[in-house]
Parts: structure tokens; C-alpha cells; sequence
């Protein structure tokens, strides 16, 4: 038996500087630019448990076997969703119908702030519910680009649309990933998450327009925005609060591209906006090469019903995985549950993180038939079938999605390795009783800790692990919920992923701009700042202030 040590130089200043080394590590490896992620990510393992061996003095094989348990973790259930979602999207790609769900999308209007709703918040906003860690970003920026727009508007609106989705990207990822650091249940915290941000889904399409075409611009269609931020707000909140959050981008995605569509069919603009760029100095507009013209040939029905056939299976799909029932029916056939040897309640947490010697668990849970990632394959594999895949072709694309993710997959599990590490060292809980020397302005600066821990990473699910603990134990140590500061993790982690090295590369590589990410981070830096200081303010509000304390959850 191991008790965690909390001051193990008996200077809590040095003490804390030590358990700050594995995540400075990492964040300066990757805010460097000098070294790939997921080799900054191996890296900071390695130190990780050079500090938890040498400095907190966790016995050298309960290092290791949590390292390993993070590891395995990292993959199984969270890499395991991103590989079959990128799987799915491969073969529609290469059986043309990615290209006919473009023309459908494209075709509805021809004023570019409407287009930038239906595509950048809405259409992206359902990828990043697929999929997330890049794909909504390039594809609503090829989509952009494809229709005309500049390179700098596609890039940076992009990157500023896809915000207020992603705490519940990729089938609920971030919010998976911070239950497995913190202990919380997913479903409250994802519930949480769902009364913070569906005040930016509200906010963010007006910012969005606003950003392109400015404020008279923005005025002139304020019915069309808020329909498209009504009609995905509303849904946000319910179905995280009554449903899952599994399928929470998904299903207000497609609610709001509906409501706008349809509402477009009553209502258009008096004057269309058709300039490309954006308002003001655009340098990108004069490096924009002739766009390819749009096919605007009517789909026909079949057409259609063929363009959206596989993203009907997923969500049919995900409306069943996502289901309590069936995944306590699903459990109760499959699953596995392997307690760590000489880890598992071999652990003792200790005051004052808590009220007296506590065990902490470490369980690997193999619940293989039930995790989301398996459902998504089920869903890709119909839809091949469906679409004339063959079951050759279907397992080569397999291996080539495998191949395109390896890098993803790798980052992801040392990711887990170094969260799973530090919650079990005890070095997440010497890290929290230093943050918890802000006091009253703690729910701010936490906040803004995710906002950090995403602009850094690179995902929000990694922020979510790498600082999770860390705000449990703190809010604990303040006498604040829990909840509410783990769930204003991920929900100001979202207004950093517009400024992160890898979102940056994946926009200007989708609109063929190489060479300017420089440009795309001074365009979307500051609407980044004020988007995230905007979060801390409602977080600390739901922390102090009547009636917004009534919304967190307990």
C-alpha cells in the first residue's frame, strides 16, 4: 500500500513547481513547433514518470503499470471512436457521396452569410459531433473554398464557427475523457456542459457574420441567425440534460440545418451579400486562385437520399448505442473488467485532498460490445454494404484509416497515460491545492485553464484529461461543485481550439493556403480571448450569483 504525498520537497512552492514540470513539458514541446505532438506527447510521459518516481516517490512499478493503464485507456474507448468515424468518412469520400452532400449544402443560397451559417456553424458543427480532432475544420473550410470564398475567411470563420460544438465532438469524446480522469458520471457532466454553452450557440453565429461582414451586414439577417442559433442551442440543451451526450452535436446540428433550410424557403435577405472576402484587409483575396464552379444541377431525390443515406445509419445508430438500456443489456453479454495487479486500491488518496485515507480503483472496463466507437463501425460497415462497398474494399479502406490515424492514436493514448499517471501519483492533486490560491476568482481562472490546456493541445479531450482532476480537486478544496468547474473546463476549453497549432495547419492545408497560419492566428486570436473571458464570466456567475447557481447540477 502507497499513500500519496502532496509536498514531497516539504516547500509547497517547490512542490508545486515539480508537479507542474510533466504538463510545462508538454505544452512547451507542442507550443514550440519544433516537435510533433505526439512526440511531445511520449516525451511527457517519460517525464511524467521521472517526476512521480524520483520526486512524489510512486514505487516504480505502479508508475509504469498506470502509464500502461492510461495507455490502453487512451485507445479503448476514445481512440477507438475517432478511428471509425474517419473510417466512415473515408468511404464516402471514395464512393463519391461526400462530393454530392457538398453540392446538396452549396446549393441552398447563394448570399455568402448564409452559406457561412449553414456550413461553418451548423454543417461543421455535425462533423465535429461525428468526428471532431480536425475534420470539421477541414471540411467546412474545402467546402468554403469550393464555394469561393477567400482563403483567410474560409480558414479563420471556420475555426471560429467550430466552437460552440466541441465539448461534445466525436460522439462526446472530451466529455468521456474528463469522466475517466475525474470519476464523474459522463451523463451529469456532459448535462452540465449543456448549461453553459448553448449561451454561445447563441452568440457565436452572430459572432461568426459579424466577423465576415460586419455589424450592418450581421443586422440585415439577424431572423436567419437566429433561427440557426435557436434551433441548435435549444436541442444542445436537451438532449444533454434528457437524453446523452453522446449524440448532442449530432442531433442539434441537424435540427438547425433543417430549421434554417426550411426557414429560408419564407424568408431571404432584401440585398444577397455574394463578396467572398472578408470586411476590410483581406490580404488572401488577391492569392485566390479561380474557384472550381459549383455544379448547381438539382439533386434528384434518389441523389439526395444517396448523399445522406450513411450519416442516417449513424445516427439511427447512435440513438441505440446511446440508449441506457441497451447498453446495460449490451454489458451484461460482453464485458470485461481486469483490475490492475499492485494498483488497483493499492493507492491510498490522503488529507486534505480527501477526508481520510481512500483507495483509488484502477479498472480497465472492456465493455467492448457497448462502447461508442464499436456502434460507429457497425453504422460505417452498413453503410458500405449499402453504398456497393465490398467487403475487400471496405477492409482496405480499414487499413488505410489506420494508417492516416496511427499519429491521432498515439497522441490520444500517451495523452491518457500522463492524465491517468498524475491523478494516480497525486501529482494533478499538489497542482490543485496551489490553484486553489485564487480563491473567489478561481471559477475564472479555471475556466481559462481549459481555455489554455486546449489552445496548447490541440483537443479539447486533452485538456479535459490533462487538467480534469486538477479542477475537481480544487473546486473540492474551495468548496465549490465539481461539476460545474470540470464541466467549465471543457466548455471554455472550446474558444481555445480556434488558436491551436493543429487546428491552424488543418484550415490552411483545406484552403490551400500553406504558408500563412501566422495570418489565421493573428485573425482569430482575440475573438479566441474575449469568446473564453466571456465563459468565465457565466461560469462564475453560475458559481456566486442567484438565479444562475440554480443551474448547477449535484
Amino acid at each position: 500500500m502507497w499513500n500519496q504525498i502532496y509536498d514531497p520537497l516539504h516547500s509547497p512552492v517547490l512542490s508545486t513547481i515539480a508537479a507542474a514540470v510533466p504538463v510545462v513539458t508538454l505544452l512547451v514541446l507542442i507550443a514550440s513547433g519544433r516537435v510533433q505532438a505526439h512526440i511531445a506527447a511520449v516525451i511527457a510521459v517519460i517525464v511524467t514518470n521521472l517526476i512521480t518516481i524520483f520526486v512524489f516517490t510512486m514505487p516504480v512499478n505502479m508508475s509504469i503499470r498506470a502509464s500502461i493503464l492510461g495507455i490502453v485507456t487512451g485507445f479503448f474507448p476514445i481512440g477507438w471512436i475517432v478511428l471509425n468515424v474517419i473510417f466512415l468518412y473515408q468511404v464516402t469520400v471514395t464512393t463519391g457521396r461526400f462530393e454530392l452532400l457538398k453540392r446538396a449544402v452549396g446549393g441552398v443560397t447563394e448570399d455568402r452569410r448564409l452559406q457561412l451559417l449553414l456550413i461553418a456553424f451548423s454543417f461543421g458543427a455535425f462533423f465535429e459531433g461525428a468526428s471532431g480532432f480536425g475534420t470539421p475544420v477541414a471540411i467546412t473550410g474545402a467546402v468554403l473554398i469550393g464555394l469561393g470564398f477567400s482563403p483567410l475567411a474560409a480558414s479563420g470563420l471556420s475555426l471560429i464557427a467550430n466552437t460552440a460544438p466541441v465539448a461534445y465532438g466525436a460522439l462526446g469524446t472530451p466529455i468521456q475523457g474528463l469522466a475517466s480522469v475525474t470519476g464523474l458520471d459522463p451523463y451529469i457532466l456532459g448535462a452540465m456542459v449543456g448549461r453553459q454553452l448553448p449561451f454561445f450557440s447563441l452568440i457565436v453565429p452572430f459572432w461568426v457574420v459579424w466577423a465576415f461582414a460586419g455589424w450592418k451586414a450581421m443586422k440585415d439577417i439577424w431572423p436567419a441567425i437566429l433561427v440557426t442559433g435557436v434551433s441548435f442551442a435549444i436541442p444542445q440543451f436537451v438532449i444533454s440534460n434528457y437524453v446523452n451526450p453522446w449524440i448532442v452535436d449530432i442531433g442539434a446540428s441537424l435540427i438547425s440545418m433543417g430549421a434554417l433550410i426550411l426557414f429560408l424557403r419564407v424568408w431571404q435577405p432584401r440585398q444577397l451579400w455574394l463578396s467572398p472576402a472578408l470586411r476590410g484587409r483581406d490580404e488572401s483575396a488577391a492569392t485566390m486562385a479561380a474557384a472550381k464552379p459549383l455544379d448547381k444541377t438539382p439533386l434528384t431525390s434518389g441523389e439526395l437520399f444517396s448523399a445522406l443515406l450513411p450519416w442516417i445509419i449513424v445516427c439511427i445508430v447512435m440513438l441505440v448505442w446511446g440508449n441506457g438500456a441497451f447498453k446495460t443489456w449490451a454489458n451484461s453479454i460482453f464485458v470485461w473488467n481486469y483490475p490492475v495487479p499492485e494498483l488497483h486500491q493499492m493507492i491510498n488518496k490522503m488529507p486534505p485532498v480527501a477526508p481520510g485515507p481512500t483507495k483509488e480503483a484502477a479498472v480497465f472496463g472492456f465493455t467492448y460490445l457497448s462502447f461508442t466507437g464499436t456502434g460507429m463501425l457497425i453504422a460505417a460497415i452498413i453503410s458500405g454494404f449499402l453504398m456497393g462497398v465490398g467487403p475487400g474494399r471496405l477492409l482496405t479502406e480499414y487499413g488505410r484509416t489506420i494508417r492516416l490515424c496511427a499519429i491521432s492514436l498515439i497522441t490520444i493514448s500517451a495523452m491518457l497515460a500522463i492524465g491517468t499517471l498524475t491523478r494516480l501519483s497525486g501529482v494533478d492533486a499538489t497542482l490543485g491545492l496551489a490553484f486553489a490560491a485564487t480563491g473567489v476568482l478561481y471559477p475564472f481562472f479555471g475556466t481559462l485553464l481549459g481555455w489554455l490546456g486546449v489552445a496548447l493541445t490541440g483537443s479539447d479531450t486533452s485538456s479535459n484529461i490533462l487538467f480534469g482532476n486538477l479542477q475537481k480537486i480544487t473546486s473540492q478544496q474551495l468548496g465549490l461543485s465539481p461539476i460545474l468547474m470540470g464541466a467549465a473546463n471543457s466548455s471554455g476549453g472550446v474558444m481555445g481550439k480556434m488558436i491551436d497549432a493543429q487546428s491552424i495547419v488543418v484550415a490552411s492545408t483545406a484552403t490551400n493556403w500553406y504558408g500563412h497560419e501566422g495570418t489565421i492566428l493573428r485573425f482569430v486570436f482575440w475573438h479566441s480571448i474575449v469568446l473564453a473571458c466571456l465563459v468565465g464570466v457565466l461560469v462564475t456567475l453560475q458559481a456566486y450569483v442567484y438565479p444562475f447557481t440554480a443551474l448547477v447540477l449535484k
